[in-house]
């Protein structure tokens, strides 16, 4: 490392040297023209002298002619003085210049090396930096590792007769541990309160209940749970159910960005860049995983050395989350008593109509509202609904498509 900078000050040193140089002999070397001038006259002095010693001229020509000749001697020296008073007030600012520029190479030349270099780490190859990569990713801490350091997650605010018939169903749940349809509604009520590690805990419950009927969305549900826990960070227990996705669904969005960002995480930008722009030009703009990769991938571009990245042109609205209910989450909640299942149905609802009418949301989430609001039989509000949806989505027939397949769920459109 001292070598590096040895050489790289020297380099600087020399680059600042002949800059400097150049400036200062910016001079004409041959000096002013007056002192060309000065030795034509005292040329012409010597020759009108020979030539009055010979008899070609008179004495008083001869007088006549030196006199004029030693005035214009004297008139050219004066210019020389005032020339070279000149040159050496000249001399001070062209200095001052040569030092400035000796002063920018090498204090720029070193400034940006502190800001886009690594100070104090030797040169480390390409394979030395594979190496180091799959070395950080074999010994990243585990998903309880993370969350044993993480501060305690507030958990979401929630009316309480909402509280009350989640808590019936975590005992419902207890009760009844092999009810997959409880525990899929367990699974997305605790996600919706923010509580990411029993959320997973029921998920994978679901999983093994389904067993070989387990589909790729039901993993990258837990997935998400996984990663949401762990504050964004994709641990060994993420990773394992990331390939049981691709097992299933190779194309799977879900398992692509969190691919990706676990790369990314574990000293890969390369890879994670590739993964993210191959998914970010074959997605959807309303898919949601959109908007984090447009939000980052221009930071991991430049870490994979694609200084001139450019996004792709196209908006990317919010989309879904694990907030809100669809049909087959109405529908799960069977095995409770008919007013603590349309209790829990209505909170449900009502929250995810809140977050539209005030956030916005995906075409995704509006047609997921639409299709709950007709198994609750609320016609008349999903209509209602539906008519601004429209306006929401004027303009955009691919994602109307989307919202209406839920209307006519809803029963509100033919």
């Amino acid at each position: 490392m001292t070598l590096f900078w040895i050489v790289a000050g020297a380099g600087a040193l020399i680059v600042a040297a002949l800059l400097a140089l150049a400036l200062l002999r910016g001079q004409r070397e041959t000096g002013p023209a007056e002192a060309y001038d000065l030795q034509i006259y005292r040329d012409q002095l010597k020759e009108i002298e020979r030539d009055a010693a010979r008899g070609v001229i008179g004495s008083e020509e001869a007088e006549r002619l030196k006199t004029e000749v030693s005035r214009r001697i004297l008139a050219a020296d004066a210019k020389i003085h005032d020339t070279e008073g000149e040159s050496a007030r000249g001399r001070g600012p062209a200095t001052a210049m040569a030092v400035l520029i000796a002063l920018a190479l090498l204090g720029g030349g070193f400034g940006l090396y502190a800001t886009l270099g690594a100070p104090g780490y030797g040169d480390l190859g390409l394979q030395d930096r594979i190496a180091s990569a799959r070395e950080l990713r074999a010994n990243r801490p585990s998903q309880e590792e993370v969350e044993a350091q993480l501060p305690a997650t507030p958990q979401v605010e929630a009316p309480e007769d909402y509280m009350t018939l989640v808590e019936r169903l975590r005992g419902a749940v207890q009760e009844r541990p092999d009810d997959i349809q409880g525990h899929m509604l367990l699974a997305r009520s605790e996600a919706a309160l923010g509580n990411y590690p029993a959320a997973y805990a029921a998920q994978r419950r679901l999983i093994e209940l389904k067993g070989e009927s387990a589909t790729a969305k039901d993993y990258a549900d837990l997935a998400d749970m996984l990663v949401l826990a762990a504050g964004g960070y994709v641990s060994p227990e993420a990773e394992r159910v990331l390939d049981e996705i691709m097992a299933r669904d190779p194309a799977n969005g879900v398992a692509r960005y969190y691919g990706g960002l676990m790369m990314a995480q574990t000293g890969r930008p390369d890879s994670a860049f590739r993964i993210w722009d191959q998914l970010l030009r074959n997605s959807a703009p309303d898919d949601p995983w959109v908007p984090p990769i447009r939000e980052q991938i221009g930071e991991l571009a430049m870490a994979a050395g694609k200084n001139d990245y450019q996004l792709p042109a196209g908006a990317a609205p919010r989309g879904p989350g694990l907030a809100g209910p669809s049909a087959a989450d109405v529908e799960a909640t069977a095995d409770l008593s008919d007013a603590e299942r349309q209790d829990m149905i209505q909170g449900m609802v009502d929250r995810l109509g809140e977050r539209l009418a005030t956030e916005g949301g995906s075409p995704q989430e509006w047609a997921q509202l639409l299709g709950a609001l007709g198994v609750l039989g609320e016609t008349e509000r999903a209509g209602a609904i539906w008519a601004e949806a429209q306006t929401v989505f004027a303009g955009r027939p691919e994602m109307l498509d989307i919202v209406r397949a839920g209307a006519r769920q809803a029963g509100v459109v033919e």
